[in-house]
């Protein structure tokens, strides 16, 4: 199997921060091209500002892609720098809790947008980008491109107040069925990760105002653990190289059993 990616070029979302910094960090060590985009434009500045004014393997997009024109400004900036697209990495995500019984303050509309609607929208017109370049080449490559969304273990086991993300995590997930089948015979596949309790700035944050929940999470995984963000990346890696090649419309979990016997899943990250 083959987990290499370099000379690829990849779009991760998310990548000011967290999960989406971690793996667009992770592919331009693997020899990536790589589009770091994220809304907040001041954070991405500090973590790739300088790299990505040297016309190396990393360039920087802020916007928000909840805009069509956004999106389509994106894309026409990678292919400009990169010209091509061969990986999309949907990281962004936002959590939030709310009072699940109040129509008016449930967070559904507002996560179902940022969560679901920004990455079906970025996936298809990303699609479009890559079909077309394949159809203009003269290879016709039967692996055209790999989009990787990454979700939750909210998506199946859930608590009240996380009603508007599980709603979410759900319906990502059943996007990245619906496209992977839409999309194979173009051959580009559509695959997620699901994770549960990963050691991110967030989560680090939290355990240091809140002591007992690195007890309380371990305590609910059957591994006895909480997840490095390499673990997550590493995977995410894999799904975007060709060792993955038959993959898709599968949605990997990684959580270290914890989905399997906590149907509570309290303190989810």
């Amino acid at each position: 199997m083959s987990l290499v990616i370099a000379g690829r070029t990849a779009i991760v979302t998310g990548a000011a921060s967290g999960i989406g910094l971690a793996v667009a960090r992770h592919f331009v060590d693997k020899g990536a091209n790589v589009m770091f985009v994220d809304i907040d434009e001041a954070r991405l500045e500090d973590q790739v500002g300088e790299e990505a004014r040297a016309e190396g393997p990393v360039r920087m997009f802020a916007g928000d892609l909840r805009e069509k024109l956004t999106i389509t400004n994106l894309l026409s900036a990678t292919v400009d720098a990169f010209d091509r697209v061969d990986i999309l990495v949907n990281a962004s995500r936002q959590i939030a809790t709310s009072d699940p019984l109040c129509p008016e303050q449930d967070a559904v509309e507002t996560l179902l947008q940022q969560n679901l609607l920004t990455s079906l929208r970025l996936t298809q017109l990303t699609a479009k980008r890559m079909i077309a370049r394949a159809e203009k080449s003269e290879e016709k490559p039967a692996q055209v491109g790999s989009i990787i969304n990454l979700s939750s273990i909210a998506a199946i086991r859930t608590q009240p107040e996380l009603l508007a993300y599980s709603i979410s995590c759900a319906a990502v997930e059943q996007m990245t069925r619906s496209m992977a089948v839409a999309l194979a015979p173009r051959g580009i596949r559509v695959n997620a990760v699901s994770f549960g309790s990963v050691m991110s700035a967030s989560l680090q944050n939290a355990l240091k105002d809140a002591p007992g929940l690195r007890v309380a999470i371990t305590e609910r995984t059957p591994m006895k653990r909480i997840a490095a963000a390499s673990e997550i990346v590493e995977t995410v890696q894999f799904l975007a190289s060709d060792a993955a090649a038959f993959m898709t419309g599968q949605v990997v979990t990684l959580d270290g059993g914890r989905s399997l016997i906590d149907p509570a899943c309290a303190a989810v990250h």
